[in-house]
């Protein structure tokens, strides 16, 4: 199965600051923004203010290694090679973080949305060989609502459909140059 992912210059990253750490990934960790996104065509945007707002508190980049939005469209983050950032007393070296754009406190998750993060889940399994059945939240590291009450009480059905996926496998497959902004284009006029 192949999973889309929009890469970093098509919805338009800024570069890195130095200072990233590698590390060698065991974990797999759920997040959410905590912010509502009742429309997705701010998806892209917001994904940039959450980059810009990462590095203006001292962050080398977006703290998360992919983002999902709401209706499932994967963007690249952080690259996966180097350990995440946290504003929480929970270090994250050696976590894969995936983070759903929303606040699933008060919103849920839709069905594209967790297929996206299972797909993700599925890649990185494979990819470190890791159980599915190890995938946390933030909440189990860290004393946190994230991943929000909603999108936690889905974390059952994401680790089995994880499982089901990585037993045949996920491509990951990178947007980029047109084929990326046709797509951040059709996220912000609503449609994709």
């Amino acid at each position: 199965m192949r999973l889309d992912v929009i890469c970093r210059a098509a919805w338009g990253a800024r570069e890195p600051s130095p200072g990233m750490q590698s590390h060698t990934i065991d974990r797999m960790t759920l997040h959410h923004t905590a912010v509502r996104l009742d429309d997705n065509r701010e998806s892209p945007n917001r994904i940039r203010g959450h980059q810009s707002f990462h590095q203006s508190e001292g962050f080398s980049d977006l703290a998360y290694h992919f983002l999902v939005d709401r209706s499932g469209n994967v963007f690249e983050g952080r690259p996966w090679q180097y350990a995440g950032e946290t504003f929480t007393e929970y270090d994250p070296d050696g976590h894969f973080l995936v983070c759903c754009e929303g606040d699933y406190g008060s919103q849920k998750p839709g069905a594209q949305q967790l297929k996206s993060v299972s797909s993700l889940f599925a890649w990185a399994a494979r990819e470190f060989g890791i159980d599915p059945s190890e995938i946390g939240g933030h909440r189990d590291y860290a004393a946190t609502s994230c991943p929000g009450d909603h999108l936690y009480e889905r974390l059952s059905e994401i680790r089995s459909e994880a499982a089901l996926l990585a037993r045949t496998g996920i491509e990951l497959a990178s947007l980029c140059g047109d084929q990326g902004t046709t797509v951040v284009s059709a996220i912000e006029s609503g449609e994709a």
